[in-house]
């Protein structure tokens, strides 16, 4: 029996998972579920490396698969709007090297047809604050995994608030470690731990 795509990134079967995606996508299907169902996985086995049933081979094994599978999406869904949405600057700040997330929702909301611009991993406060100057985003983002990252975050936004930039410009924040009470410590606007959500988010500021 044909596993589907949640549960063979699981079991990381890569003939299922690149099968499963092209089939998929031959077929039309929207990229934004197939997209869910990677995440899916790949919170399946962030679980089970938590409570040890997997190790960081196996993490990393996952996250290799995940970023081959998105490979091939990546062409679907890139270039379909004409229209720019808006700007968007995101990073991952300071002490913090994770950006799976990050990547997945840079691809999502390119595709979109907002204008992204990615800092990468590891970003400093000034670089943000740099960023936020030089292309004047409606949209900052963070993503994060690990706590210390609240802080440079929280910095940022207190930025735009004393060069009286905040309400120009929408922040959200994202990672498994964030939460709704991160969110109001940070001073953003919006959080999740889903990119298509963030993405849906970033879409209802625009329209606000």
């Amino acid at each position: 029996m044909r596993k589907n795509i949640v549960e063979a990134l699981v079991e990381f079967d890569e003939d299922s998972i690149m099968e499963g995606v092209e089939n998929r996508l031959d077929k039309d299907k929207d990229p934004m579920r197939l997209i869910r169902d990677l995440q899916e996985g790949m919170r399946i086995v962030g679980e089970r490396y938590s409570s040890g049933d997997y190790f960081l081979s196996e993490l990393i094994m996952s996250a290799d698969l995940f970023t081959r599978a998105m490979k091939l999406i990546e062409p679907r869904i890139e270039g379909r709007v004409q229209e720019t949405l808006g700007k968007i600057v995101i990073g991952t700040p300071k002490g913090d090297i994770h950006d799976i997330g990050k990547n997945i929702f840079c691809t999502v909301a390119k595709g979109a047809g907002f204008e992204v611009h990615d800092l990468g991993v590891d970003v400093s406060v000034e670089r943000f604050l740099e960023a936020i100057e030089e292309v004047k985003p409606v949209i900052l983002g963070f993503s994060s995994l690990i706590t210390t990252a609240f802080e440079p975050m929280k910095k940022v936004a207190d930025s735009l608030v004393e060069k009286g930039l905040r309400e120009k410009i929408k922040v959200i924040i994202g990672g498994g470690v964030t939460t709704e009470t991160v969110r109001r410590y940070v001073g953003a606007d919006a959080q999740t731990i889903d990119a298509v959500e963030g993405l849906y988010m970033c879409k209802k500021f625009i329209e606000r």
